[in-house]
This record gives structure tokens, C-alpha cells and sequence, in this order.
């Protein structure tokens, strides 16, 4: 790992409704997408499909969780962020330092 990489986990939570993507597929885009931004990815962990507390749209009241670690540069999870904006199977995405 390069030093002017920094370590992030990011939580995303996927919708494959109406798509013939399964989730692993969906997961195999994510990564790509963060190796593009020259991120690597260290672990992946698929939390499984959970209920939301919050229902904000009824025809979505459960999707499936999965946290990534990986290392990027420091402007690597924004432009990650512009990335999977653009990508309607991701239905939001949280970056956090570690």
C-alpha cells in the first residue's frame, strides 16, 4: 500500500429490484468501480438483506447491506461518491475514514 493512501470502510446498501444482476455481480461493480478511482480493496463483507427502519419508498422496505474496506487516495471516496451516483443499483452509499 502506498503512503498517500488512506484506509476507508464503506457501507452500501444495494437494490437489484427488476434486475437480472445478482447481488455478487452488483458487489464485482462496486468493485470496480473503487479500483477506479485507484482504490484497492482489502475485504468485503455481505451483511445480508435487512429491514429499514425508516421507509421512505413502499415499494422498498428491505435491501441487502454490504461493507467494503479498502485503501485510495484522499480524494478517492468522493469521486467514488460521483460514481456510484450514476449507478442505480446502489441505493446509498456511506464512506468513513478508519
Amino acid at each position: 500500500m502506498s503512503q498517500n493512501k488512506r484506509t476507508y470502510r464503506a457501507t452500501f446498501i444495494l437494490d437489484n429490484r427488476g434486475k437480472e444482476d445478482t447481488v455478487e455481480q452488483i458487489i464485482d461493480g462496486v468493485k470496480t468501480d473503487i479500483a477506479a478511482v485507484q482504490g484497492e480493496v482489502t475485504a468485503v463483507e455481505n451483511l445480508g438483506k435487512r429491514d429499514f427502519i425508516r421507509v421512505t419508498d413502499k415499494k422498498l422496505t428491505a435491501a441487502t447491506y454490504v461493507q467494503v474496506d479498502f485503501a485510495a487516495p484522499p480524494a478517492g471516496p468522493a469521486q467514488l461518491k460521483e460514481r456510484l451516483r450514476l449507478n442505480n443499483s446502489v441505493h446509498i452509499s456511506f464512506v468513513q475514514s478508519r
